[in-house]
C-alpha cells in the first residue's frame, strides 16, 4: 500500500497528515478489497461500494462505511461531518481509536480462526452427502418457479449454482435438480440480462423478470455461464445450450480479446453518461436500421414497443417466447424465422455499431483468463471445435509469457505492458482449472505441465499446513494486519473451493496420495464453513461430489495419426463426466506424458490398436479397444455416479 496525497484541500488540512489514504482497484487489489470489506461489516453488519475506511498510521482500521457525500445531504452524514469528528477525537485521545483498530483487528482474528484456522475442526474429514442433500433442499426452497433463478431481485447468474445442481441431479438422479436448471437458464437467455443484438451476459438483472440487466459485462460471468451452459448440453442434448455457449464465445473472442490473445476483464454499463444508452433502441431506430416491414416483425419477436420497457426505450429480449415459439404463433417455418432473425441482428447490431460504445476495461487478469480459458477448452471438448482450444491456448501462453516473473512467480495483472502484484490464491488455482481443461482439450503434456508446476507455486505459497486449506495471498505478499482464507463462493468460486476440486483432480491424475489428503483436508475447512449456508459454497460442494463419488480417470492410449484413438476421444470429451480426468497416452510420447505420469507405462495400447482404460481410485476396469464399448462404458459410469 502507498501513501496518497488527497486532492481535496480541505480534507487534507483537516487531517494534517494523521492518516493512511489507499486508493484501491478492488480487481487488481483483491486482499486490500477483502480484509477492508470485512471491517466496514464487521462495524456496520453489511458492506458495498465505494467503500471508505479510516486507518491509524499503522494502518490499523476504526471507522468504516459505504458511501459518503462530502456534506450531509438527504439525511446522509458527509466526510467532512465524519472527518470532522474524527479529528477532533484524535487530537482529544488517539490512543482510543488505536485501542479500536486495535480491538477491531483481534475480532476478525477471532472469527478467522473459528472459521477456518481450527484445524481440530477438520480432522473428521469429508462428510457424507447430508450436505449435498440440505444444499439441494435449500435451492429448491429459494427457487424462482415463474422465472426460474433463486430468490427475488436483484438476480445474479451465480454459474457455480446451478453447476452444483447440473452434478447433483445426475448423481443422484434428481430431475428436479435439472428441471431448476433448465428453467434458469432459458429464463436468463431470454431476457434482457442476455444481449440478443451483441451476445453475451450482462452482470445481474435488476428485476425478477431477468428483463433490464446492470449493463455491465464482466469477464468472469461469461466464462462461468459458458461452462455451465455447455455442461446442460452435454447432459440434455439440446442445441440451444450449444448456441449459447457458441455465441459467448463470437462475443468474447471479438470484442473482448487483445491483439496478443488475452481476455479483457470488462465493458462498463454506462455510454455517454447513461447507463444502457448503447444497447436500447426505439422503435423509430429499428424501422431506421430494418426498414418498416422487418421493424413490425422484429418488434413482435423481440417485446419491443412504442412506450418502451426500460426509460422509454427498450432492451430487446424473448420473454415472448423462444423462436420456435414465436414461430407456430406467426405461423412460420421454424427455420425461416431463425434465419430472418439472425439477418436482423446482423443489421442491428452494424447499425450499433455507429454508436459510442461503452469504456473496456482492458487490463488482464490472470484469475479472469483462467477463468474463460477453461471455458473455451471446455467447449473445444463438448462441441468439437478446435478453434476454441486454439484461443484457449494463445490467452494460456500469453499469462505464461507474461504474467511470471523469472524465478515462476506468478502475477495477477497486465496492461499497457506492464506485469504487475503478486497473484493471488484465486490467480493459481482459476489457472490450474484452465490448464488442466486445455490439456484434455488439446492432449499436449505441456499444459499438464504447467498445471503441476502450479499446483506446486500454490502448495508452496499459500498452503495452511496447520489448519488446512489456504489463505488468500502468498507468505511473499504485502504484510496486512490480517492473512485471511476466502472460503465462500460469491459472484465468483473461492480459490480454496478451486483448489479443492483440482487438486483433488491432479492428485487422481498424478497417483499422488499425499495431494489427495490435501486437497479432503481443504474440503473438510470447507465443509465446516459450508455446515451454516450450504449454497453459498456451490462450488466447493462441486468438489465434495467429485470426491465422494471417488475419482475416475479415463486414459485413452494409442498411435496420434490413429482415427480410431481420436474417435475414442471425441467420446469421452463430449460427455458429460465432472468429476473425472482425462490422459491421452500417446504411443512414443516418452518426453511427454510419459515424462510426468511415467506410471502410464503400465497402461500400453493393447496390441497397437486405441486402448481405453477407465478406473477408480487407483483400480482400472479391463482395457477395451473398440467404440461401442467405450460408450457403454461412459454410460455406465454416468448411471453410476
Amino acid at each position: 500500500m502507498e501513501r496518497e496525497s488527497f486532492e481535496d484541500s480541505e480534507v487534507a488540512q483537516l487531517l494534517n497528515n494523521n492518516y493512511v489514504a489507499i486508493k484501491v482497484d478492488r480487481e487488481e487489489r483483491p486482499d486490500i478489497d477483502a480484509l477492508y470489506m470485512s471491517v466496514c461489516q464487521a462495524l456496520t453488519g453489511s458492506g458495498g461500494w465505494p467503500l471508505t475506511v479510516l486507518l491509524t498510521p499503522e494502518k490499523k482500521p476504526f471507522y468504516a462505511g459505504t458511501y459518503f457525500p462530502k456534506r450531509q445531504m438527504f439525511g446522509r452524514i458527509g466526510l467532512m461531518d465524519v472527518l470532522e469528528q474524527i479529528h477532533t477525537k484524535w487530537e482529544q485521545d488517539g490512543e482510543a481509536l488505536n485501542k479500536l483498530g486495535d480491538d477491531l483487528l483481534e475480532e476478525l482474528h477471532t472469527l478467522d480462526r473459528k472459521n477456518a484456522y481450527n484445524s481440530a475442526d477438520v480432522d473428521g474429514g469429508i462428510p457424507g452427502d447430508e450436505l449435498l442433500h440440505e444444499a439441494y433442499e435449500q435451492y429448491r426452497r429459494q427457487f424462482d418457479e415463474e422465472y426460474g433463478g433463486f430468490g427475488n431481485a436483484p438476480k445474479f447468474p451465480s454459474p457455480h449454482n446451478l453447476s452444483f445442481l447440473l452434478a447433483y441431479s445426475q448423481v443422484h438422479n434428481q430431475p428436479e435438480a435439472l428441471r431448476m436448471v433448465e428453467k434458469t437458464l432459458e429464463s436468463m437467455y431470454r431476457g434482457g440480462m442476455y444481449d440478443h443484438v451483441g451476445f453475451g451476459f450482462s452482470r445481474y438483472s435488476t428485476d425478477r423478470e431477468w428483463l433490464v440487466p446492470h449493463f455491465e459485462k464482466m469477464l468472469y460471468d461469461n466464462a462461468l455461464l459458458a461452462n455451465v451452459y455447455l455442461e446442460a448440453f452435454q447432459i440434455t442434448g439440446k442445441p440451444l445450450y450449444a448456441e449459447i455457449a457458441q455465441q459467448i464465445f463470437t462475443y468474447v473472442l471479438r470484442d473482448m480479446t487483445s491483439p496478443e490473445g488475452a481476455f479483457y476483464s470488462a465493458e462498463d454499463a454506462d455510454s455517454e453518461g447513461v447507463e444502457g444508452k448503447f444497447y436500447v433502441f426505439s422503435r423509430d431506430e429499428i424501422e431506421e436500421a430494418l426498414g418498416l416491414e422487418d421493424m413490425h416483425s422484429y418488434c413482435h419477436v423481440y417485446g419491443i414497443t412504442p412506450e418502451g420497457n426500460f426509460e422509454g426505450a427498450n432492451i430487446p429480449n424473448l420473454l415472448q417466447g423462444l423462436p420456435e415459439e414465436m414461430a407456430e404463433r406467426m405461423g412460420m417455418n421454424p427455420l425461416g424465422l431463425r434465419t430472418r432473425m439472425e439477418e436482423w441482428r446482423g443489421k442491428l447490431f452494424e447499425y450499433r455499431e455507429q454508436r459510442i460504445h461503452p469504456l473496456k476495461d482492458d487490463k488482464v487478469l490472470t484469475s479472469w483468463n483462467g477463468l474463460m480459458i477453461a471455458a473455451l477448452a471446455q467447449g473445444a471438448k463438448a462441441l468439437q471445435k478446435p478453434e476454441y482450444a486454439k484461443a484457449a491456448e494463445a490467452a494460456a501462453n500469453f499469462i505464461w509469457d507474461k504474467l511470471r516473473r523469472e524465478d515462476g512467480r506468478l502475477l495477477a495483472r497486465y496492461r499497457d505492458g506492464e506485469s504487475a502484484i503478486p497473484a493471488y490464491v484465486d490467480d493459481y488455482a482459476f489457472l490450474i482449472w484452465g490448464m488442466s481443461e486445455l490439456y484434455e482439450a488439446t492432449g499436449q503434456a505441456v499444459y499438464l505441465e504447467r498445471a503441476l508446476i502450479l499446483k506446486d507455486g500454490l502448495l508452496e505459497l499459500f498452503h495452511d499446513s496447520d489448519g488446512g486449506g489456504f489463505f488468500f495471498t502468498g507468505h511473499d505478499g504485502e504484510e496486512l494486519p490480517i492473512r485471511s482464507k476466502e472460503l465462500y463462493d460469491g459472484a465468483i468460486p473461492s480459490g480454496n473451493s478451486v483448489a479443492a476440486k483440482l487438486l483433488w483432480k491432479l492428485s487422481v491424475i498424478a497417483q499422488d496420495v499425499e495431494l489427495k489428503g490435501i486437497a479432503e483436508r481443504t474440503a473438510a475447512v470447507l465443509s465446516s464453513a459450508a455446515a451454516e449456508y450450504p449454497p453459498g459454497y456451490a462450488m466447493y460442494l462441486q468438489a465434495h461430489l467429485a470426491m465422494t463419488s471417488g475419482g475416475r480417470e479415463w486414459v485413452l492410449s494409442g498411435k496420434k495419426e490413429d482415427p480410431a484413438l481420436h474417435g475414442m476421444l471425441a467420446q469421452v470429451q463430449q460427455a458429460y463426466l465432472p468429476d473425472a480426468a482425462l490422459i491421452v497416452n500417446w504411443d512414443g510420447d516418452s518426453e511427454g506424458i510419459l515424462r510426468l505420469l511415467p506410471h502410464l507405462a503400465d497402461k500400453p495400447a493393447v496390441r497397437g490398436d486405441a486402448t481405453a482404460y477407465v478406473c477408480r481410485n487407483f483400480a482400472c476396469r479391463a482395457p477395451v479397444t473398440n467404440m461401442e464399448a467405450v460408450r457403454e462404458l461412459l454410460a455406465s459410469g454416468n448411471r453410476e455416479g
